[in-house]
């Protein structure tokens, strides 16, 4: 689930100290304004940090009560305000979408309770909204969660990722999303994920298409598979949950195992902390330690999302 990362749901309150919900509405606004994002990732994001205090109404007087002598970003105000105001109901699904999954952990909880809960969390967002539940900004809409997810796969294209003679494993497949998009690409396609709901709807999503396997997976590691099996490995908003259970570094190891000699790996969003150099800096540490080589760091190529996007390989011959 994106469009948080940068102002956690949980940790919102803190993000944002004393300020009223109005103020932190405005900050968000500002955020997303400096940083040119899409007005849904804006829409997202007001609906993750602001509290139900302020409705859609509220909220669309005040994007609309924002003052800027830039065309461009007036236009976009208008934008954000008139999604609110002509389709209130959508904040509301997106709120109870984001709620369903804590993105927090106790200094003492163990992976596998943190791992647990996350799994029943992701079962209760793809139950309100399976295309909201893997991408807060399609709104739950499939047609901008499709749009968003061919600009990834064109971003995958563009980098050697896909291929007819191509096996790719996509952890944290989510409602098959990928699966869909990538079948017709690549040799074979095989996705996991943690909650059974969500592997349920991929299935459901790809039923018949015979190059694409989905399987449940303990969230620990990738044992399931054997050495060097895969020319690609795609983890799409996906580590940042392995960040928070504290098994990252097991899965980059796992990674560079099942990956064939020079073998991709495409990682968008590593966490949801906020600190892009922090990314960066536990990156370069563990490719360091698995054999892998860090081609794009940390770059945000895509207009309709606002992930990150690292792209590795692994060595010939490790």
């Amino acid at each position: 689930m994106d469009d948080a990362k940068d102002l956690d749901a949980a940790d919102a309150v803190s993000a944002f100290g004393a300020q009223s919900p109005r103020m932190v509405a405005l900050s968000v606004l500002e955020r997303c304004l400096l940083h040119a994002l899409p007005p849904e990732v804006a829409l997202a994001r007001l609906a993750v940090n602001v509290g139900a205090e302020i409705d859609a109404d509220e909220l669309a007087g005040i994007a609309a009560s924002l003052h800027t002598n830039d065309i461009c970003q007036r236009a976009w105000l208008a934008q954000v305000a008139g999604m609110l105001a002509d389709r209130p109901q959508i904040l509301d699904a997106i709120r109870a979408t984001a709620a369903s999954v804590c993105h927090q952990s106790g200094s003492d909880e163990a992976p596998a309770k943190i791992i647990a809960r996350l799994a029943s969390g992701f079962d209760r967002a793809s139950a309100v909204s399976p295309a909201a539940s893997v991408q807060l900004s399609s709104l739950g809409e499939e047609e901008k969660l499709a749009a968003a997810t061919y600009e990834i796969v064109d971003w995958l294209e563009q980098n050697g990722l896909t291929g007819g003679d191509k096996d790719i494993l996509d952890i944290g497949c989510g409602i098959g999303r990928f699966e869909s998009a990538l079948h017709s690409k690549v040799g074979r396609v095989v996705g996991t994920d943690i909650s059974p709901n969500m592997i349920a709807i991929a299935r459901r999503r790809c039923a018949g298409i015979a190059n694409v396997e989905f399987h449940r997976t303990t969230g620990f590691d990738l044992a399931a598979f054997d050495d060097a099996i895969f020319d690609c490995v795609l983890a799409v908003d996906s580590f940042p949950y392995l960040v928070l259970a504290g098994v990252a570094e097991r899965h980059f190891l796992e990674v560079a195992r099942v990956l064939k000699p020079e073998g991709l790996t495409a990682i968008l969003n590593y966490s949801y902390r906020g600190s892009l150099a922090l990314d960066r800096s536990d990156i370069m540490r563990l490719v360091g330690a698995c054999g892998i080589q860090l081609i794009v760091d940390g770059e945000t190529p895509f207009s309709r999302w606002d992930g990150t996007a690292f792209l590795l390989r692994r060595f010939s011959g490790t």
